[in-house]
């Protein structure tokens, strides 16, 4: 990536005058690359060098999505939500190991592999998925080859309301996810809060997957 896309934000970041107060509905937060206020629902990129979120305004995402001019260091996260057919084809939740109730994987470009997590009272459990096994699980659905990395995950629950689903998400939305478990998980297994969280979070899920 050249320096031509932070230099300019570097430029509106200097430009700008900081209003007295934010607009109403902002909660007073900004983008963290050109501290553009912004809503309370807003978009992300991931910082692939940090491997961190970072809040965006509209601007700042428009310039490092997949068809601006962001490349190694910043990548807008996207908004599509898909149902996938993997769980139906034999074999599949096997190859994956999913040892809890869900899961989400995605490929990490930085190490060249694809990461496993498990949400769970202490935020998310890491694990490494072969690559080999990956592709085996890629086979089962042309949807996965579709997978953007770094910023789209495959998101697997076993045995939900909804019985075994899984989908290709933003990858904000997962750790959206395992911050509200993480917040309302009690006891061994959850408990009552973090169950209807879960609930309701693939129920959101499968809205926005049509």
């Amino acid at each position: 990536m050249t320096d031509a896309p932070l230099a300019v934000l570097r430029q509106i970041r200097a430009a700008r005058a900081v209003p007295a107060r934010p607009p109403a509905g902002t909660a007073g937060q900004r983008c963290d690359l050109c501290s553009e206020p912004i809503g309370d629902t807003h978009g992300h990129l991931v910082d692939l060098q940090s491997r961190s979120l970072l809040c965006s305004c509209a601007g700042c995402r428009l310039l490092f999505d997949a068809g601006g001019a962001g490349g190694a260091h910043f990548r807008a996260v996207p908004d599509r939500y898909q149902r996938l057919a993997l769980v139906e084809q034999a074999g599949v939740l096997e190859a994956l190991q999913v040892p809890v109730g869900v899961a989400f994987f995605f490929v990490n470009s930085g190490l060249g592999r694809v990461a496993a997590f498990y949400p769970g009272p202490a935020g998310a459990t890491e694990s490494e998925l072969a690559l080999d096994t990956w592709e085996e699980v890629a086979g089962a659905d042309p949807g996965v080859a579709t997978l953007l990395p770094d910023v789209e995950a495959v998101i697997v629950r076993v045995g939900g309301d909804a019985g075994t689903e899984c989908f290709i998400v933003p990858i904000d939305a997962c750790y959206e996810l395992v911050g509200e478990l993480r917040r309302r998980w009690r006891g061994f297994d959850g408990g009552t809060e973090a169950h209807a969280a879960l609930d309701g979070f693939f129920a959101r899920v499968r809205e926005r997957a049509g």
